[in-house]
């Protein structure tokens, strides 16, 4: 069942999204991994994303493991490990959309958060909807009034928080359906800026020119991925990009 007023916020969300040339926002990303005991364990990382349309975007992160930097110029793109001194730089294609599919194709690279970056959010979301339903109101999530809803598909169930008035989204909630364990991933997106200004020299790093090169390539050590269906998205709504 897909509700009118369900798809109505997600298609407004999606419009607010894709009519700014730039933005800014944090996003934390809490996602659990199966313990020798049995409940889940959860870790978090923290993002300072700044995107401009169509080819930069900048990525900072920090968290329950190694911090990493992500930069692409419209040209290249770069991975930089601070703490290891190591730097991967690829050629890379001509959006931001295109480049977070070879990110992850590539090398691995996975923003959960990536959704929100689209030149079109709705067609990725909308894609292979199987249900979509409100819930109601919440006055606590993000700090501001925001509007409660589910959307689903055969690959994943999503609830999302949308702020009422300015159709941003502030969180969300992803149990993937093939997934046995049924392990959460939680996604809080907050202080946005919408068509900031942007420094010329915002997408790129002076910290890679004396970094070890690397080849940019899948990492060979076994770590945090998305499930074996996973794809650039913040709620990986459907199979393709």
């Amino acid at each position: 069942m897909l509700e009118s007023r369900a798809i109505d916020l997600l298609k407004g969300m999606s419009a607010r999204l894709a009519a700014a040339r730039s933005m800014a926002f944090t996003a934390t990303v809490m996602y659990e991994a199966p313990s020798l005991l049995g409940p889940a364990l959860a870790y978090t990382t923290s993002s300072e994303v700044l995107m401009q349309r169509p080819d930069k975007l900048r990525v900072l992160t920090r968290g329950d493991g190694p911090v990493s930097e992500f930069y692409y110029d419209g040209k290249t793109m770069t991975a930089f490990a601070p703490a290891e001194n190591l730097v991967a730089v690829a050629a890379a294609p001509a959006t931001v959309d295109a480049t977070l599919k070879a990110a992850f194709e590539s090398a691995a690279i996975y923003f959960p958060f990536s959704d929100v970056l689209l030149a079109d959010p709705y067609k990725n979301i909308g894609e292979g909807l199987t249900n979509a339903f409100y819930i109601g109101q919440s006055k606590v999530v993000g700090g501001t009034v925001t509007n409660m809803l589910v959307f689903v598909n055969d690959y994943v169930f999503v609830q999302i928080w949308i702020g009422a008035e300015d159709q941003l989204p502030r969180m969300l909630r992803a149990v993937f359906r093939d997934d046995p364990l049924r392990l959460r991933h939680q996604l809080e997106l907050a202080n946005w800026q919408l068509d900031p200004v942007v420094a010329a020299d915002a997408f790129a790093s002076g910290k890679t020119a004396g970094a070890a090169a690397i080849a940019f390539a899948h990492p060979a050590a076994p770590g945090f991925t998305p499930p074996a269906r996973g794809k650039p998205g913040a709620a990986q709504t459907s199979k393709n990009q």
